[in-house]
């Protein structure tokens, strides 16, 4: 690493942390002062009592393990089904024609507005909740894999036709590498969305283990503290996943050249 890209990443870093930092500092200024009602928005000295609480006598962190493995399963689910049903599309004429209409109205509706189908489908337990974020994860997973593959150059397709590859070998050396990209950014956003679902999954559905069963029983017992720490949970998490999607994402992409 040259000293340049260092300060570069240095500067980024500056500028990444400064928002947040001033807002903790609004926020301890606005309930120390009174400005806004500590009931409402606890002091961080209260929100840090709250967590060591959480976390030595309550397991806190069973409680967001429980919130991974939902996230994990399902965006697993979600990927593996997306990627598969993407290539039916793009490569086959007849799937095309036949499911890509209904599927592009069907991504029109809000992923909410599935949850009474999910629960009607597959009740109110772990089994809805994986659903629901493998549901999630799938549409961006489709829209951009189906968009990759839809874009391999022709010359390559030909190339393929001319060396007699299987339809396997087209799919495994031409289809997949050429789409990786698009297939790439997919997979970022899968999850991003399958976080984000497994939160919704966890407050709309049966209550549970999971940090949003915690940011709900904070609500229920007007315990303003449990509430602000189970969003800074989310919001932490959310920050690690989305540098661990750039991560994977540059991985898949520094690979590219060798799968062809």
């Amino acid at each position: 690493m040259t000293a340049t890209t260092a300060s570069a990443r240095l500067v980024r870093f500056r500028r990444g942390v400064t928002l947040p930092i001033v807002l903790l500092i609004a926020w301890e200024i606005s309930s120390r002062t009174g400005l806004v009602d500590p009931r409402f928005l606890p002091s961080l000295d209260e929100v840090a009592l709250t967590a060591k609480r959480e976390l030595f006598d309550n397991d806190l962190i069973g409680e967001l393990g429980y919130s991974l493995m939902r996230n994990i399963a399902g965006f697993l689910i979600g990927s593996v089904a997306g990627v598969a049903f993407a290539t039916l599309l793009a490569l086959s004429r007849i799937a095309d024609r036949l499911i890509t209409p209904t599927f592009n109205g069907l991504k029109q509706i809000s992923l909410l507005a599935w949850i009474p189908l999910i629960s009607v489908w597959f009740g109110f337990g772990e089994q809805a909740k994986v659903v629901f974020v493998a549901l999630a994860a799938f549409i961006p997973i489709v829209l951009n894999t189906y968009e990759g593959m839809r874009n391999v150059p022709a010359d390559l397709i030909e190339v393929g036709g001319a060396l007699r590859f299987s339809w396997r070998q087209r799919i495994l050396r031409i289809f997949l590498p050429s789409a990786l990209p698009s297939i790439a950014t997919g997979v970022h956003l899968g999850l991003i969305y399958s976080w984000l679902a497994t939160v919704g999954a966890e407050y709309f559905l049966a209550v549970g283990p999971g940090v949003g069963g915690l940011i709900i029983a904070g609500r229920e017992r007007f315990d303003m503290a449990l509430v602000m720490l189970g969003v800074m949970i989310l919001g932490l998490v959310g920050f690690f996943l989305n540098r661990l999607a750039y991560a994977l994402e540059s991985h898949l992409l520094r690979w590219r050249p060798q799968l062809g």
